[in-house]
């Protein structure tokens, strides 16, 4: 089964790592830091920025791929996912300010909502099917003759 909204959404997350690492790079080159941050606050503010996309968006990306297995593809779940990467979008340059600031604030609260929402409801398909019908893990209907 192709998933095509988890497919295009890591893709996304994919080339947003490598624009986070370039971001890092160029401090990296400029100050002739080879290891850790150099006591730069710039560059391990840039550095916690990518550490941080890598805490949230592997779990982000595995609920949004079990969501998409069970249940299809389904608009809303296109929606999060871009609304997840332009959280992360935000973030970094919040990150890059020394001051707390509504692009850091921004991106921090699109992570936590979207995750809690993916949480929530992939608590939910355990206990119910398709159309709506109360089951349990233990008699989900994939069994013949249920």
């Amino acid at each position: 089964m192709i998933l095509p909204i988890t497919l295009t959404i890591a893709g996304a997350a994919a080339i947003l790592n490598i624009w986070l690492a370039i971001r890092i790079a160029t401090i990296r080159v400029k100050d002739k830091v080879l290891i850790g941050d150099g006591g730069k606050p710039l560059l391990l503010a840039r550095m916690r920025a990518q550490a941080n996309f890598i805490e949230y968006t592997p779990i982000v990306l595995i609920l949004m791929a079990l969501i998409e297995f069970a249940q299809g593809t389904q608009n809303w779940l296109w929606g999060a996912g871009i609304i997840y990467i332009a959280g992360r979008v935000l973030h970094p340059f919040g990150m890059d300010r020394q001051t707390p600031n509504v692009l850091r604030a921004a991106g921090v609260l699109i992570s936590f909502i979207v995750t809690l929402a993916l949480a929530g409801y992939a608590l939910t398909i355990p206990y119910t099917t398709k159309n709506g019908m109360v089951t349990t893990v233990t008699n989900d209907g994939l069994t013949p003759g249920q």
